[in-house]
This record gives C-alpha cells, structure tokens and sequence, in this order.
C-alpha cells in the first residue's frame, strides 16, 4: 500500500507519514487522523514501495479522506510553499495553512456552485408588497428580490434566528449559484486612449517590455505624482494581449478600490480583488477564477502573493517600501521578497514601485541585481513641493499648531486651496493625568497610558486594545481634578474647527473611517472638493491623489529622531516624502512645513536640502559603517511571559545554544534586551537579535540549533518566536 508524505497544520516542523489506498499527487489535500483529532493535511510525497524504508517499521495509520481528484497547488506554489518554510524557519504544516483560502484550510470542496437562498413565489410577492412588521426579514427579502445570494453572504448580514423565520414562512427556499462565470478578457479592447508618456516614462516602458518574456527584476523610482501607475498601465497592456495575467500588490486596502478603478476604466476588464475585509467565500471566488486564468488582473494586498495564476505573465509590487508588506504574526514573511522570488521561479518580470524606496532594494539597484529606473519629474508638468521647516520653540501653540504655522495656513485655505494637517496620533489626547499628583492612568496591562477618545467618552489602550470608563477621580489621591495631555487627532480637528470656523473639514483616521467604504466615500468628498481642511493619519499619505492640496503641515515629527529602532530615520524620511507627495500634484504649486523642535536635525536638513535620494544613499553609508542591514542579516528570537526575568532567562539559553557557532563565523548577538515596548497584555517581551555578514551562515546557525532551541526546559513556559529579517523591533 502506497505512503504519503503529509504536512499537518501543527507547529511542528516535519511532515507525518500515512498509508493509503490511492497514491495522490503532491498538492492533493486530505483528511488524516492527528492523536484524537481530524486534521486537514496537504500531500508533500509519496511512496510506491516502502518495503525498504524506516517508515514501514511503524505501523502508521491511514488516511481518513482524500478530499481532491488533483492538485489544488501547481508546481510553482509548492516550491514557493517549500522555500517559505525553509527560509522563515517555520513548521511547513503551518506554512501550507497560511497560503490557503479559508474555506479550503477547513476542508471546503474546490466546487463551481455553493449553497444559496432564493424567493419563492410568496416571497416575490412580499417583496413586491411588504407586509411582514420584522425590519431585518423586510431587508433580506429586499436583498434576495435583487437574485439568489450565496448562504455564506447572507449569514454575514443576517442572523440564523431571520433566516428560518423566513423559511418557516415559505418566504424562501435553497438553491446553489454558480461560483465563477468565465470572462474572455485576453480579447479587451482600451476603453481610455493612454496618455503620452514623458521622455523618463518612455524610457522605463521600453525597458519593462524588452525584458517581459523573462524573469528581470525592475526597480522603479519615481518621484510622488511622476506617473508610475501610468507606467504599470502601459506595460500591462501588452501582458494581457498576450493571453497572460498580471498580480498587482499594494499596501493598505484604502488604496486597493481607486486601483482597481483606475484598471477596470482602462481595459474595461473585471480586476480581481483580494484583501482581508472580504468575506471567505468571495476570496474564494477570486483564487479559483485566478487559478483557472479567468481574471487577466488581480490586486490584492500582502497575502495576495499566494494566489494561483494559470498564465503569470507579470507581477508588480507597489509601494514596495511600506512595513505592512511584512507579517508580523505566524509565518512572518515578507510579501516583497516573496514577489522577487515567485518571480524567478515563474520566470516573469518583477516591477517594484515607490518613491521612497527601501534601502534594501535600493542598495539591489545600485549593486546592479536590480535594474534600476528613475522618475524625476512629476507628470503633467506639476512642479516639486517645497519642504520647509518650522522652529516651533517659543512659539504659542493653538490646537498645538504654531502661530507662524496658522498664518501660512490661513493664506492657501483664502486661496480655496485644501490643506492637509498631518498628525500621527488619533483619539483626543495621549494620556490622562492627574493635576494634583500627577499620576497618569495607565492599562495595567501594558503599563503605557490610556489614550484617551472624546468621541467615544472612554479611553483605550492602543497596544492591546483594552478599553474602560474615563475615571471620575484620580486612584491614587481621589482628586477629582483630571487633565488630559498631549494632543491627537480629535482634538486637533476640535481646535482647527476654533480656528477656522468658516472652513469646512474631515478627519481620516482608523477611529473616523470604521465601516464598509466609508474611506473611500471620504476620499471622494475630499477630491469633490466638500472640504476643505484634511486632518489625518498615516492614512491619508500613501499613494492618495488630491488635486486641490496645496499644503501639507506635519506635526509633531521629533519623536522618530530619537528612536533606539535604527530604522527609524529611513521610516521618518519615507513619511515626510510620501506626504510632501500629496500637495501641488495638479497645476498649482505645493509646499510642505515641518513643524518641529529641532530645526537643524542633520536628518530633516538633509531631507529639505536635497531630498529622499540623497538622504538613502547616505543613510547606506552609514549602515555599512555599522554593520547593519543590508549589508547583513538578521534575525530575532522574540519571548514573553508573565515573569521578566524567565523570558531573559530563556533567551539567555537561546544564546547559549547559539554561542559556538556565531563566534566561529565572527557573528554577534545583541541582548537578550527587553523590546521596545516591554509589556503587552499583562506579558513581559524580549528579545535577541543574532547578525551576521553572511545570510547563508545565518540560516546554517538557525537550523542546525534550532531542535536544541525546542528542547530547552522553559520553552513550555514562556511563548516564542523566530523572526527572519525583522522590520520592527517594538
């Protein structure tokens, strides 16, 4: 009898042997019993004949279930699912659950038509004539008088308790829908005339399309407003001619909805959409019509890497610098260097956008792994932003803008110009304190002060999300005379609203955008010109077009001069740039004002002087001279638990294991050092960072210790884990 090779979702790194009666192919998925539970596995190898093999000296149990006639996961994924494991170091059960939509991870058919619910005759009538008192039945009659609706979709709206009230009443009934609808999108006619390219366009499209039969990795490095999209449209163009299907990533899903419209005007084709405030069923619907190479584009965020293409043709990453292309959770991946890979191995270009990009890709180009493409002037003729610095010091602040800030303001807001007032901290203000003695009111869990939400009338805790009451007294004297202090984003728009009562003005920020397309409602407004000041978050400065923005005012920037992340420079400088990017992007001429208290900061004067280009390429002096990434590699191994001193104690150990091999090859380690935000949800956090000149002695430590690391005695009292190519160190 045949055995199979199984990955099981377990954190365990080895796959577990089975018999079974068929001999399914490799990326088959299958129902096998784990200790005394069902678990869903995926097919790694099989055995005609094991009569030779250790493996047959133990009876082994056989497979429940084999649940796919073929393989779900074409070569190419399974390579890519095998490399994932063994360069992140995690267990390949684990790695083969992250890349699978959630329906099939819980055992789901791969099926064209899914459960579904329609009116019946009686329910048509209904709809036609209301008569039912029940407000949620009228709304899902409403919803199913448009078609029969996938169960799924509906049970995400409706409870089970109006469903069979319905169904008791004969007001409906169960059907199935088809899943996918086939679409003959490689015969796409443009639906807008492409505008003409600049001479620097030009010369980047021509070199993307010389190169589109083979795997060439582009860096594209243009400036905010320069036209890179225009350039992904063009030589997409040819791609899809060609029968072949092109994977976009980005970053935020706020920018994934004007990406996608900005495509589906121009080919006048379906884009697939992938992002994770979609429901399992309707990703489902875009991985099987992808797979199947029934959508020429699909955009999606970081997970979308893992989706199937029948016909890849092309992939293009953009925004590739932006932090939430990395994981930071499980399988810690980063969904940037999975696109350069996935690649190579389909053998197709790879084009990573931005214009601030990562000093890793950067240093790719410079070092000709990467051919590097530059953008220098914006499209249309638009003029550079003027970056300015404010010394705040000394000066009144209102609403914690300076007074000299104000004026400025007050100038391009009487011009019917719309300015964007940038501070990266929502709710009303970052702590509550006492005025008598001077205690703040802390999450105890975290150890950090509440942030406090004047909207809400409560205060949360912005690293573990706890939430409570604004106290009437202080707990430590009981004086009843509370202040709050800092300011955040509520309070700003409070204080602007003082200011310029006339002005009409929204807040973007996590907090004001909840909701199902509320953000991009905002965004419309905000381009429909209904407002006229902007106060917001990081939200608003990726890849956002605001046509009538003439200022951008950044408060409070001197906390990331100061950071202990080494990061933290090349961060602040890819924030200012992208939001300078957000003003003068039309006819009108932009400037942008750092309000700070450290004017001549060499980082904010080499910004102003002479630009983000300038400032990385300086920035990767210095990390050479340091030793630091790129121009090595790290890891870290992450603890936390409930005592601090165990967690130390632990990665002490873990260097211990390490000790030998890492002074061998000249390596170093740095800690085991508390992170830098040290308590979480009543857990203490450590960390240890191991470095090394050389990645390939890096993964050779890391693998042959890392069994000695999973023996450790207080490995089952605290929680760990392995990051590879750490971007955060909080």
């Amino acid at each position: 009898m045949p055995i199979i090779d199984v990955a099981v979702p377990v954190p365990l790194r080895q796959t577990f042997s089975y018999t079974c009666e068929q001999k399914p192919e490799p990326g088959v998925r299958v129902s096998v019993p784990f200790g005394r539970r069902q678990l869903m596995g995926v097919v790694t190898a099989s055995y005609d004949d094991p009569a030779d093999e250790t493996k047959s000296e133990v009876k082994l149990k056989a497979v429940t279930e084999v649940l796919d006639e073929q393989p779900l996961f074409d070569a190419t994924l399974q390579t890519l699912t095998q490399w994932l494991s063994t360069y992140y170091h995690h267990p390949i059960g684990e790695v083969w659950a992250t890349i699978m939509p959630s329906r099939l991870r819980k055992g789901g058919a791969l099926s064209d038509s899914v459960p579904a619910l329609m009116l019946t005759d009686a329910g048509q009538a209904e709809a036609a004539t209301p008569t039912l008192r029940g407000k949620k039945q009228l709304e899902c009659i409403a919803m199913l008088a448009q078609g029969p609706l996938a169960r799924e979709e509906i049970k995400t709206r409706f409870s089970n308790v109006v469903l069979k009230a319905l169904a008791d009443k004969a007001l409906t009934t169960d059907t199935s829908i088809r899943l996918t609808e086939k679409q003959d999108w490689a015969s796409f006619s443009l639906q807008q005339t492409p505008p003409t390219a600049s001479t620097e366009q030009g010369v980047a499209i021509a070199a993307i399309n010389q190169q589109a039969s083979h795997f060439v990795p582009f860096l594209l490095d243009g400036v905010t407003g320069s036209g890179k999209t225009e350039v992904y449209l063009q030589v997409i163009e040819p791609v899809l001619k060609q029968g072949k299907q092109v994977l976009i990533l980005v970053p935020e899903i706020g920018l994934t909805p004007q990406t996608v419209g900005r495509f589906e005007r121009r080919f006048g084709i379906s884009v697939g959409v992938l992002h994770s405030q979609m429901t399992d069923l309707a990703r489902l619907k875009v991985w099987q019509q992808a797979r199947r190479g029934e959508l020429g584009i699909i955009i999606g965020t970081r997970s979308a890497i893992f989706t199937p293409l029948k016909r890849p043709g092309m992939i293009i990453v953009d925004e590739e610098h932006d932090e939430s292309f990395k994981q930071q959770d499980g399988l810690r991946y980063h969904a940037r260097d999975l696109a350069v890979k996935r690649a190579h191995t389909e053998n197709v270009p790879l084009i990573l956008g931005s214009a601030t990009p990562s000093l890793e890709s950067l240093n790719n180009a410079l070092n000709k792994r990467y051919t590097h493409l530059t953008l220098s002037q914006r499209a249309g003729g638009a003029s550079h932003t003027q970056l300015k610095v404010l010394d705040s010091r000394d000066q009144p602040l209102h609403a914690g803008i300076a007074q000299g800030l104000i004026s400025i303001m007050r100038s391009h807001l009487q011009q019917g110009n719309q300015v964007l007032v940038f501070l990266n901290r929502r709710g009303f203000a970052p702590a509550v304190l006492c005025h008598h003695c001077g205690q703040t009111v802390d999450c105890k869990s975290c150890e950090r002060p509440f942030t406090y939400h004047k909207s809400q009338g409560r205060l949360q805790c912005h690293h573990c999300g706890a939430s409570r009451r604004m106290p009437e007294q202080c707990s430590e004297c009981h004086s009843h005379d509370l202040q709050t202090s800092g300011i955040g984003t509520e309070q700003l728009e409070q204080g602007l609203g003082q200011l310029f009562e006339d002005v009409a003005q929204v807040r973007i920020d996590s907090d004001a955008v909840k909701g199902k397309d509320k953000l991009i409602t905002r965004l419309d407004e905000i381009n429909a010109r209904k407002y006229q000041l902007l106060v917001g978050t990081q939200i608003l400065s990726k890849g956002h077009h605001f046509p009538h923005v003439t200022l951008v005012v950044v408060l409070d920037c001197d906390g990331a001069l100061f950071s202990a992340d080494f990061r933290a420079a090349e961060k602040l400088a890819q924030l200012i740039t992208q939001l300078a990017g957000r003003a003068g992007r039309a006819s009108k001429p932009g400037e942008m004002w750092l309000q700070t208290d450290n004017p001549g900061h060499p980082l904010l004067q080499d910004l102003i002087n002479n630009g983000f280009a300038h400032f990385a390429r300086q920035a990767l002096q210095e990390r050479q001279l340091g030793e630091l990434p790129p121009y090595s590699s790290q890891a870290i191994f992450r603890a936390e638990g409930n005592e601090a001193g165990l967690v130390a104690h632990f990665l002490q150990q873990v260097r211990d294991c390490y000790r030998p091999s890492v002074h061998a090859a000249k390596g170093n380690f740095i800690g085991p050092l508390p992170c830098l935000i040290e308590k979480r949800q009543g857990r203490f956090r450590y960390m240890l960072v191991l470095q090394c000149q050389q990645r390939a002695a890096l993964h050779s430590w890391l693998k042959h210790h890392l069994s000695e690391v999973e023996s450790l005695p207080l490995t089952s009292k605290v929680r760990w884990s392995l990051d590879i190519d750490p971007v955060d160190f909080s």
